[in-house]
């Protein structure tokens, strides 16, 4: 009957309580001990309420609607390679995260002491950061913005590129070999007219700033001619080498040869 008597008094305290907290409300956790046997009145002081004031980010649905979409995404499209994260700007925490590189967490801290959005524009970077597993990381982070165009969150894109450094290693490695010889025997090579032909036909290529696949027809007649004179086709099956380099019918290299030795 004690404990009963007490509880209109616990109601008027929770109720002041609730009424001070304002619209983000208060946990209210009642320990065991404020409740006292005898019929005593309660009060605040007998009651060691822990109160928590518990607010929640009015732009976390804001951000997860419009923008998680994008990140499942970028994530999807460069995965294994790219991890997405969405910061809420407005509690500094993490409201959505895609491929975990960086062992972070959502609900955990934002890192983003360094990044002074507000004066760097909508987009920073790229930049370099280190990972945790000492690997580079290339970023990039984009400033998202509530229905009023205030900053309301960041959409930030790592890119491990760490995997193509490896490949690059290793790639190399490979293209470098051994020790090379300053330069081949020139009796071994003396009739090597395929290389010849190709060293000449990329120098004209690149002088002109042509690839192989837009040479019209009257670039390849001009190759053709330019060849000839430079005794490109005193080799055997030399005609047919150019004439499937430069998608060329035999025929056509034939003619075209033929013409030149009639004139000339």
């Amino acid at each position: 009957m004690a404990a009963l008597r007490a509880l209109p008094v616990f109601e008027g305290v929770i109720g002041a309580a609730v009424a001070a907290a304002g619209p983000g409300g208060y946990n209210v956790e009642l320990p065991r001990e404020a409740i006292r046997h005898g019929g005593h009145a309660a009060s605040f002081e007998h009651c060691d309420f822990l109160m928590r004031k518990t607010t929640v980010s009015p732009v976390k649905d804001l951000l997860l609607e419009r923008y998680a979409p994008i990140a499942d995404g970028i994530a999807a499209l460069f995965y294994p390679c790219a991890e997405v994260v969405i910061h809420d700007l407005r509690d500094q925490t993490i409201v959505y995260l895609v491929n975990n590189l960086s062992k972070l967490e959502v609900g955990g801290p934002s890192v983003l002491d360094e990044v002074h959005y507000a004066a760097r524009g909508q987009t920073i970077g790229p930049y370099e950061k280190l990972n945790w597993d000492g690997r580079r990381m290339r970023c990039v982070s984009n400033i998202l913005f509530d229905d009023e165009r205030k900053p309301a969150g960041m959409l930030c894109i790592n890119f491990n590129i760490a995997v193509f450094e490896d490949v690059r290693s290793t790639l190399d490695l490979f293209i470098k070999g051994g020790t090379l010889s300053d330069a081949p025997s020139e009796d071994l090579f003396r009739d090597d007219w395929q290389d010849r032909i190709n060293t000449y036909l990329h120098t004209w290529l690149r002088e002109r700033q042509i690839g192989v696949n837009a040479l019209t027809r009257e670039h390849k007649r001009e190759i053709v001619e330019a060849l000839h004179a430079q005794g490109a086709f005193r080799g055997r099956s030399s005609a047919n080498y150019v004439a499937a380099v430069l998608t060329m019918g035999r025929a056509t290299v034939y003619k075209i040869l033929k013409q030149m030795k009639e004139g000339g």
